[in-house]
């Protein structure tokens, strides 16, 4: 189906592995996406500050330069996006024509779409600044393809439409009943506030909503006493969809990070040949822990407490004398400190972050427990530790199950 060389095949691949793909794990991706919201954050923030007539007169040729560089970024952007298209695994049966066009008619391809239209619109010859304006502020949307927090609202806001979509309906009806409650008790004292339906649904939406302007208010005793349900019922209405997005959003964070952390242990060697009951235990026992660049995990001479797995990041392990200062580098799947652990000793080694990384730390007593579940795991610990060092653990681990057992006594 498809008869492009192979190079343009490749390249193309690459550019859809930094943008899409793996733009939240490679250095690339990661270096491209800061580029392009930089430049979304400079768009609007030029946006904004050019509707100043001050400062529009006095930096016209600065806003327009920035302007056109935004635009120069944002259409290498889009039509990029439109070329790797094919590479989607929605699009993936599709020619590249078919591809790029339902891309463009995707959400994403239209706020895309609108980040570039200012360029589109001025070359038309419409230069009506309010139009440009707005479809300049609109490039604020880009956001949620790069940020985390945002895909995860619209998450929420996707899988909980039902329920939001009943509590608007409710507050609809809210919104009638009292409206036409007030009518009925303010119709004829205030003819000019409450003399309609709609015109006393003004008074209810502000009320329900728990604004209150205070621009109109009821004078009689009925009035009140309906404006005081009013009240509470709005009270009700706020906090019935804040409950349905905030707990929604905490499962989906949940879910995320189970996901994150199931993939990262289950690839661990160590725990390999486990089964999901046996990885889900483990998840269980793991704890969660971030590092800067530079930061020191542990330093030799200190006391061994738990074992860490590399969930993201890199990490430099620096050997004692005895090692000739030997440096040993570990990156995501890894894991580190488990012998000092097991052999209930002093830390050998110093490790030191280099660079950002997040790390699942594994207590020593729940180490030693697992290991008297899982017996097969403390040869697998002297495997990978004879690999990576060229020491063989067997006589130190000899005696490990049985100080597990020890310890699952002592915890019982």
């Amino acid at each position: 189906m498809r008869d492009e060389p192979p190079a343009y095949l490749a390249v193309r691949h690459s550019c859809y592995e930094i943008l899409d793909s793996q733009a939240q794990t490679s250095r690339v991706g990661v270096a491209v996406n800061r580029v392009i919201v930089f430049f979304i954050v400079l768009s609007v923030a030029v946006t904004v500050t050019e509707s100043v007539p001050a400062m529009r007169e006095g930096y016209a040729l600065v806003f327009r330069a920035i302007e056109l560089l935004c635009l120069v970024v944002f259409s290498i952007e889009y039509y990029i996006r439109i070329w790797i298209a094919p590479e989607h695994l929605p699009y993936r049966h599709m020619s590249p024509l078919r591809a790029g066009l339902a891309y463009m008619l995707s959400p994403q391809g239209i706020v895309d779409c609108l980040a570039v239209m200012p360029l589109w619109v001025a070359m038309l010859g419409f230069d009506d600044l309010r139009v440009l304006i707005i479809l300049r502020v609109l490039r604020v949307l880009k956001f949620a393809r790069y940020s985390s927090g945002m895909r995860s609202l619209l998450e929420v806001l996707e899988s909980e439409r039902r329920a939001l979509m009943a509590c608007l309906v409710i507050l609809a009806c809210a919104t009638l009943v009292s409206a036409t409650a007030m009518h009925i008790a303010e119709g004829n004292v205030q003819p000019e506030k409450f003399g309609t339906i709609p015109d006393a649904m003004w008074w209810a939406i502000v009320t329900l909503s728990t604004i209150g302007y205070g621009d109109v208010v009821p004078a009689t005793g009925v009035g009140r006493m309906i404006a005081s349900a009013t009240i509470i019922c709005g009270l009700i209405m706020i906090a019935l969809p804040v409950g349905i997005v905030a707990n929604a959003f905490s499962e989906v964070i949940h879910r995320r990070d189970f996901i994150v952390n199931w993939s990262m242990v289950a690839r661990v060697p160590l725990f390999s040949h486990l089964t999901a009951g046996d990885i889900a235990h483990i998840m269980q026992l793991l704890q969660a822990r971030q590092i800067d660049r530079g930061e020191v995990v542990f330093r030799r001479g200190e006391p061994a407490t738990a074992m860490y797995f590399i969930a993201e990041g890199e990490i430099e392990i620096e050997l004692g004398p005895e090692e000739k200062g030997r440096r040993i580098r570990l990156g995501t799947g890894h894991f580190f400190g488990e012998i000092a652990v097991l052999n209930r000793v002093e830390r050998s080694a110093t490790v030191k972050a280099v660079s950002r990384a997040r790390l699942l730390v594994l207590d020593g007593a729940d180490l030693r427990a697992l290991i008297a579940r899982e017996p097969g795991i403390a040869r697998k610990i002297n495997e990978i530790v004879e690999g990576r060092t060229g020491r063989n653990l067997n006589l130190e681990i000899a005696d490990l199950e049985g100080q597990a057992e020890v310890t699952l006594g002592e915890r019982a």
